[in-house]
């Protein structure tokens, strides 16, 4: 369920401005919405699993406010990741 090093260096390369580049908020974004997607994909088949369920719902708020960091700085930036990222259909 955790991402390994190899694919948060991943997430880095494509997201980040470099390779250690790792504490920017469009970085941030792209980790928690893989680690978002992954629980989603564990509670729906483990939908009694309630801890996990209160993790997703820390890991949505805590994407929403950087996301709106975001779009509050760097209008540009937050286009590009929201589609990059294929949030807000």
């Amino acid at each position: 369920m955790a991402l390994t090093a190899v694919e948060k260096k991943e997430i880095v390369k494509k997201f980040g401005k470099n390779e250690q580049d790792t504490g920017s908020a469009a970085v941030q974004v792209a980790i928690l919405t893989e680690e978002i997607s992954r629980l989603n994909k564990h509670l729906a088949d483990n939908h009694h699993d309630f801890c996990s369920s209160r993790v997703l719902l820390v890991k949505v708020a805590q994407r929403r406010s950087l996301l709106a960091y975001i779009k509050k700085n760097n209008l540009e930036e937050y286009a590009s990741l929201i589609n990059a990222l294929g949030l807000r259909r």
